[in-house]
């Protein structure tokens, strides 16, 4: 077994270590859980550090347990929120968990029969059968709401309520009682799986610590917790966060392009610091890295490998090299057949916020001649004449190929049954869409 905590330290992956948990991972193969959130069925890139938690713990010799919350995902943590989250039913979650599953498993090996096996639970499949007076009598009495009320995710949403708020201010009972339930999760599974370790963010502390109270009150047992430091980038932007939103990690929503771009557009300091949390590089390796990409800074070696190693692991080897190949496509020496291999989707991230035209698709069956195409037909081009002139300067490309005068374009040229590039120069780009 390889010491964890150490693993966790040269990556500056701690923030919190409750005394005692170092030497208690080093006695004997253990088990720890992470909770995840069902309320989306992807998790996105700001749940890849927790989710490194339990790989480097597998890769350590230990036991990972990956937490669905389907039962506090009906109530909603208040931890760093400043609102009630939307309320999903059993189906809605289920369908949720077997996608979260689908994505942990390219990071966990739940396959394995040995002991340090992954394993995911719900926690909403012991919690189902709870009545609430059960609750409130066999876990509510040992845990005081002046211990509740001292933790910062309750006192940071606890405010006078207004006449003018209707009452919908401030923190209501259900979220109120989030703290309990995980930390009824963390004394469900010492009981049943021996889990001895609850892992998750800095902001995640309070609820965790409550469920260690509860293992040592209600089990007479000891617990530990370890939490990461919340990433953030070095501009001050949130980490995880694009215009569109969040990165996920399922394709359906962040194409493996955009997924690719994201690491790779990262900053050299943020990207010293993602390599270290986001990959399994050794230390060695990783310094080797950074040394080389202080040398030659322009060639973002890091930023290179950082995208490489994250895509693979989170898409596959093959939707990374498509990944590679659509980014040389703005900026390398790409051609018609390369543009030609491109989903329509990646076609249309790779060109986003390239200008766009749409013409009948009848007009491409005929055959579109290009003055058309760059002017008349779409406006790329100011005017026919200078359509002409640019033709003659030969300057016009379709596809990445260079067409004279008299070209005309039709199905053959089509990307994906719909789309033609237009381009003038190196870096002036049309989009023309055949409906």
């Amino acid at each position: 077994m390889k010491n964890f905590i150490e693993e966790l330290r040269w990556r500056n992956m701690i923030h919190d270590v409750m005394p005692g948990a170092e030497e208690h991972l080093m006695e004997a193969v253990r088990s720890a859980y992470v909770g995840f959130d069902p309320t989306a069925d992807s998790l996105h890139i700001g749940n890849l550090v927790p989710i490194m938690l339990l790989a480097h713990f597998q890769r350590c010799g230990h036991k990972p347990i990956a937490l669905v919350g389907g039962a506090t995902g009906m109530i909603g943590d208040p931890s760093g929120k400043s609102a009630e989250r939307n309320l999903l039913d059993e189906k809605t979650l289920r369908h949720n968990q077997e996608s979260i599953k689908k994505q942990l498993a390219h990071f966990l090996d739940f396959n394995s029969d040995t002991e340090n096996g992954a394993e995911l639970v719900n926690n909403y499949d012991w919690m189902k059968e709870f009545s609430f007076l059960d609750f409130i009598r066999d876990v509510g009495k040992h845990i005081t709401v002046n211990y509740m009320m001292a933790k910062d995710s309750v006192k940071n949403r606890i405010k006078p309520e207004t006449e003018d708020a209707g009452g919908t201010e401030g923190m209501s009972f259900t979220e109120f009682t989030y703290q309990l339930v995980q930390g009824y999760d963390f004394f469900h599974l010492f009981q049943e799986k021996n889990c001895t370790l609850q892992m998750g963010g800095s902001d995640q502390w309070g609820n965790i610590t409550t469920g260690t109270e509860l293992v040592r009150r209600m089990g007479r047992g000891k617990a530990y917790a370890i939490t990461t430091p919340l990433i953030t980038k070095a501009d001050g932007s949130k980490f995880g966060k694009s215009e569109g939103g969040n990165v996920w990690l399922s394709a359906k929503y962040t194409s493996p392009y955009k997924f690719y771009q994201y690491w790779l557009n990262s900053t050299d300091v943020d990207s010293e610091n993602f390599i270290r949390i986001f990959t399994f590089l050794g230390k060695d390796e990783i310094e080797a890295l950074i040394a080389e990409h202080n040398e030659a800074p322009h060639l973002r070696l890091l930023q290179k490998r950082l995208a490489n190693e994250i895509t693979a692991m989170v898409h596959s080897e093959e939707e990374l090299e498509k990944a590679i190949q659509a980014s040389g496509i703005l900026f390398g020496k790409s051609t018609s057949e390369d543009l030609k291999k491109l989903d329509e989707q990646t076609f249309l991230d790779v060109f986003d916020g390239v200008p766009k035209a749409t013409v009948p698709a009848s007009a491409i069956v005929d055959g579109l001649d290009i003055v058309a195409a760059l002017a008349t037909d779409t406006g790329f081009l100011k005017s026919n004449g200078e359509a002409r002139r640019a033709l003659k300067e030969n300057s016009i490309s379709v596809n990445k190929e260079k067409v004279e005068d008299g070209y005309q374009i039709t199905n053959a040229d089509l990307i994906n049954d719909k789309f033609v590039l237009l381009q003038r120069g190196k870096k002036n780009y049309f989009v023309l869409c055949a409906e």
